[in-house]
Parts: C-alpha cells; sequence; structure tokens
C-alpha cells in the first residue's frame, strides 16, 4: 500500500467484473494505466517522482455477481474536482470492455460542498422536521411565461415548499427562462407575504457552459431563489461551479436526466449509489432527484437505498442532502417512501399535482394528508 493509501489520503476505487474475467490482471491495467500509462528507460533516476504517481492494487476478491478489486489512486493526480477525478479512475478504461465502478472512497475534504445541505435548506425553508413538496410545472412545454405564473397562482395558497421547471424545458423563444422567473416573481413575493417564508422555484438553467454559468448569474441577480440542473448532460464540472460560484449562492437541485446510460447496464458504467449519490453529494448538490422504486420508472429497493445512504451517511464531515423521490409519485405511495427514507426527503410530483383530475390547491392538500401533516 502507497503511503497515501496508508495515511487515509488516497482515492479507492472499487471495481466489478463479470465472470470469465481475470479481475486481477485488468486492476493491474487500471492501475498502471489510469496513472502513468508507462515509463521506460529514458526516465531512469525518476523512478521515486513516477512512483508517487502511481495506482496501486489493493485486493482481488470474490463478491457477488463476479469479481471485486480494489485500487488506490493518488490524490495528487488530481485537481481535487469530480471531473479529473473521473478521467482518472475510469476514463480511457471504461472503453476496455465489461468492467463496473460500485464504489469511491474519497479524502474528507475532497471535492466542492453543498452551500445547503439538509440543514441549511430546512432553515432557509423555516422547515425542521416534516419532508418537504416540491412540485413540477405541467405540462413540459407549449405554456407560456404567463402560464407558468397562473399554475403558480394555483398553488398559492398551500404550504408547498418547491416548484420546478421541468427539465426538458430550456431558455425556449415560447417561454424564454428569465422570462419565467419574472413571470413568477410577483407570486413567489405574494407567498412570501402571505406565510412569512419562501417558495423556493428552481429553474432550470441550461445552455453551453460559458453561457450557463452567465445564465445562472443572471437569474439570482433577478431574484431566482433555486436552481435546476441535468447534472449529466453538463458534467459534475458545471455543477461544482455553480455550487462555489458566489454570484450563485442559492439552492441547486440535481436531475438525473441520463443517469440511465451511466448505470443501468449491470455489467458496465457506474453504479446508480456513485451517479446518483456519492458524486451529487459531493459536487455541491442540494437535492438529487432520482427514480423511486414506488414509482413510474423501473427502479430497484437495492439501487435505490444506495443512493439514499450516500446522499446521506456520515462517513464524513460532508453535509448531508436531500434525496428525491421521482417519477409517478402520487399521494397514494407517500407513507411507503416515509418508510424507506424517513423525514429527510424532497417528494416530487409533477403531474399528480398539476394533471390530477382535480384543483393543483387539492391535489398538495392531498400530500400534506398523505404525509399525515396539516396542509
Amino acid at each position: 500500500m502507497t503511503p497515501a493509501a496508508s495515511s487515509g489520503a488516497a482515492i479507492i476505487a472499487t471495481y466489478r467484473f463479470p465472470p470469465g474475467i481475470d479481475a486481477a490482471r485488468q486492476a493491474e491495467i487500471i492501475a498502471i494505466g489510469q496513472t502513468l500509462g508507462s515509463a521506460d528507460a529514458r526516465f531512469a533516476g525518476r523512478e521515486q517522482a513516477l512512483a508517487a504517481c502511481r495506482g496501486q492494487v489493493l485486493e482481488v476478491r470474490d463478491c457477488e455477481d463476479g469479481t471485486c478489486a480494489q485500487v488506490a489512486f493518488p490524490v495528487g493526480n488530481t485537481e481535487g474536482d469530480l471531473g479529473t477525478l473521473l478521467t482518472m479512475v475510469f476514463g480511457k478504461y471504461s472503453l476496455a470492455g465489461p468492467a463496473r465502478l460500485i464504489d469511491l472512497r474519497l479524502p474528507p475534504d475532497f471535492g466542492t460542498r453543498p452551500r445547503f445541505g439538509i440543514e441549511g435548506l430546512r432553515a432557509r425553508l423555516g422547515v425542521p422536521e416534516r419532508p418537504l413538496l416540491m412540485a413540477i410545472f405541467k405540462p413540459a412545454l407549449g405554456l407560456t411565461a404567463a402560464d407558468h405564473a397562473t399554475l403558480l397562482r394555483s398553488v398559492e395558497d398551500t404550504e408547498l415548499d418547491l416548484i420546478k421547471d421541468d427539465e426538458i424545458l430550456g431558455n425556449l423563444a415560447q417561454a424564454p427562462t428569465l422570462e419565467r422567473l419574472r413571470a413568477c416573481r410577483p407570486v413567489l413575493e405574494a407567498i412570501r407575504d402571505r406565510r412569512g417564508r419562501d417558495l423556493l422555484y428552481a429553474v432550470n438553467v441550461t445552455g453551453r457552459a460559458d453561457v450557463l454559468l452567465e445564465r445562472a448569474r443572471a437569474l439570482v441577480a433577478q431574484g431566482a431563489n433555486a436552481l435546476l440542473l441535468n447534472v449529466l448532460v453538463y458534467g459534475y464540472p458545471m455543477l461544482e461551479a455553480l455550487a462555489a460560484d458566489p454570484a450563485v449562492g442559492v439552492p441547486i437541485i440535481a436531475h438525473p436526466a441520463l443517469a440511465g446510460a451511466l448505470a443501468l447496464a449491470p455489467d458496465h458504467g457506474i453504479d446508480y449509489g456513485l451517479v446518483l449519490g456519492r458524486l451529487m453529494r459531493r459536487g455541491g448538490a442540494d437535492v438529487v432527484l432520482h427514480p423511486a422504486r414506488f414509482g413510474s420508472l423501473p427502479f430497484t429497493a437495492a439501487d435505490e437505498a444506495r443512493i439514499i445512504s450516500a446522499l446521506r451517511d456520515s462517513d464524513c464531515a460532508w453535509p448531508a442532502v436531500f434525496p428525491g423521490p421521482s417519477a409517478g409519485i402520487k399521494p397514494a405511495i407517500v407513507p411507503a417512501l416515509l418508510a424507506d427514507y424517513g423525514r429527510d426527503l424532497v417528494i416530487n410530483a409533477g403531474s399528480a399535482i398539476f394533471d390530477a383530475g382535480r384543483p393543483p390547491k387539492a391535489a398538495v392538500e392531498a400530500f400534506f394528508e398523505a404525509m399525515a401533516i396539516p396542509a
């Protein structure tokens, strides 16, 4: 074991290989190929410097559905961010054949801290104990900015905590992002005046990397009190940039769009517990939306449990962040959600509020009744 690994400062990655793969050989390929690549006689006399950059295989063992291998990587091979981390531990090797990255143990200070997390978001909203309830503007497309304000008014007299754009809605001519915010701001201000606390509107921030960051700053300057980001589409580094930017400074809701492309294949890709769990938390998200096993998308209890654990565990001093079970969420499944999650969750509902065959206010009240909490 390298000095960095033995001191707890190393990055330790765990890979699972399916039966028939020589896991020990592949682990050595990863340890060398994802760090030094190669070193020949031209670099004689620099062995110590090169060794400090080399990965090292720590363990190869049988595990469920194959063989698992642990590889330690020097932290100094990264810039302390998720982009250089993922390039090192799985980047090029992800093209090599069947292998799945199933766990990452990171140093306590690695990544970008969430600005709020569970404790901060509860304090921001003035909701110390109960689950939070989020709505989604529906229909996702085809509405004007004024339509968004009308939908918001329909839940104005409720205790709804958050509302967000659909992830599909970008800065489109039918309802430009800044116009949506401007149309909704008077309603948001009226809600704050009535009940003495904010309703957070997570505006979907989109565009090329340079445009997206400037757009986020402009939205906050115009009064946006939360942002939605399709993290896996724009990259974990974009999440980190938003979370660290003092000109942003609002809660960030992470959407799981594209997660299946990274995590769904059983013998390839990256485990959901990392994709929607630890990496989102270490990237600065305050709420991470993901499929609920009771909802409309196929999702297993085991995948859900690994995400929840990674978002809320206490294995480091990193702030815990909210899981947000999504996709087909209805009042009838709320008791099961509470049994799985406890009260530290954001219940995320779209059609069940704005297309439920009853007024949106009544739909919101039904969710609070399901939580056994007066609306």
